[in-house]
């Protein structure tokens, strides 16, 4: 039983496991495992013996008062033969099942309380006895492992989750934003032009519109890495370009390999292609540039993209007041696949923003920022 505690997969299955096994090890008619709040309270409680659906008509659970608060302060085994005599109890509450004896015991590693156990009535009526208890304050020293680990499992779950938030937030802005950000530039271009406004480019921008739905479907799907897997920079570079409506008065060159690069694996493709996106769409929309460098390169080693422009430039002293959601994102997704990113620039002479990340590494690495 207690090896299926521990290998129970939420906090809540754990305690009902572990609150079913010293129940049948001693004989006994009820038993339950509470975890303290911190607060002089219970945050968890569960129970065995006890018909569910009876517990709505007691009114609520147990608080944390009368002996099982008592446990939880003395953080000592508790044995007592007469309950409703003993000072400590607080009593039952209206249409409670009537318990007699009770044996409680905290549930500790170390000096940190995980929980305590207590349990009610031996089912052949004796009262609980030395034996009982050194049975269930030996449960109680697994118990404590069994929920420790499952706080663990689940504070990994919580952090999954944040990555995951992380994760699609950076696509969103990488990927999605930055589309809808050009779609509305290109939009308030035809506002302010003094000629008509002709159906084709109605048309270019409802078709990019809906790019960006099966975009967003996408990501919510998690099939955005597979379908761009299959196709090369050259071409993903180009869908870039093309999504942004870059101006006309902006010359593009672009350089990169046209054959597919199987030494990338997915997630540094991946990467590699959101980077590109943000650090395009960052020389469209802040450099001023009037000519445009794509260039990628590839060693035994690594994998390296330039973005350059002659643009208007910033004092490379003050990067970080002019990095932005953009570039913290390109510094950070390039940080996760053990690459790095280099800067250079200065005011009035334009930006070459290179982006180097290493070829057939076996999971991210995360380093200090």
């Amino acid at each position: 039983m207690v090896m299926r505690a521990a290998e129970a997969d939420t906090l809540g299955e754990v305690l009902e496991r572990i609150a079913e096994a010293s129940r049948e090890l001693v004989g006994a008619k009820y038993a339950a495992l509470g975890v303290p709040d911190g607060k002089g309270g219970l945050e968890f409680f569960e129970f065995s013996g006890m018909d569910r659906e009876h517990v709505p008509i007691i009114g609520h659970l147990p608080l944390g008062r009368g002996l099982i608060g008592a446990v939880m302060r003395e953080r000592q085994p508790i044995r007592v033969e007469h309950m409703q005599s003993d000072p400590r109890s607080s009593g039952f509450p209206a249409n409670h099942p009537n318990m007699e004896r009770f044996l409680g015991v905290p549930v500790m590693a170390g000096n940190v309380l995980y929980g305590q156990l207590y349990l009610a009535d031996r089912l052949d009526g004796k009262p609980f006895n030395e034996q009982d208890q050194w049975l269930i304050e030996t449960l109680a020293g697994y118990a404590a492992l069994a929920i420790a680990g499952a706080n663990l499992r689940e504070q990994q779950r919580r952090v999954a989750l944040l990555e995951e938030r992380d994760r699609i937030s950076m696509e969103l802005h990488d990927g999605v934003i930055q589309s809808l950000y050009a779609i509305g530039m290109h939009m308030e271009l035809l506002r302010l032009s003094e000629k008509p406004v002709e159906a084709t480019e109605l048309q270019g921008m409802v078709g990019s519109l809906n790019d960006v739905i099966e975009d967003i479907r996408s990501y919510i799907q998690n099939l955005k890495l597979r379908e761009r897997y299959g196709r090369n920079l050259r071409e993903f570079i180009y869908d870039i370009t093309r999504k942004l409506h870059i101006p006309r008065t902006v010359n593009i060159e672009i350089d990169t390999p046209s054959e597919n690069l199987a030494t990338l694996s997915p997630q540094i493709y991946e990467a590699m292609c959101q980077m590109a996106n943000e650090g395009i769409s960052n020389v469209i929309r802040h450099a001023s540039a009037s000519h445009l460098k794509i260039s990628a390169s590839q060693t035994d080693r690594a994998f390296q993209l330039k973005i350059a422009d002659d643009g208007v430039g910033f004092d490379p002293d003050e990067v970080e007041a002019h990095s932005g959601l953009g570039l913290r994102n390109i510094q950070h997704r390039a940080r996760l696949h053990g690459g790095d990113v280099y800067i250079d620039t200065a005011p009035g002479q334009g930006t070459c923003l290179t982006i180097s990340l290493p070829l057939n590494a076996k999971k991210p690495v995360v380093r200090p920022a």
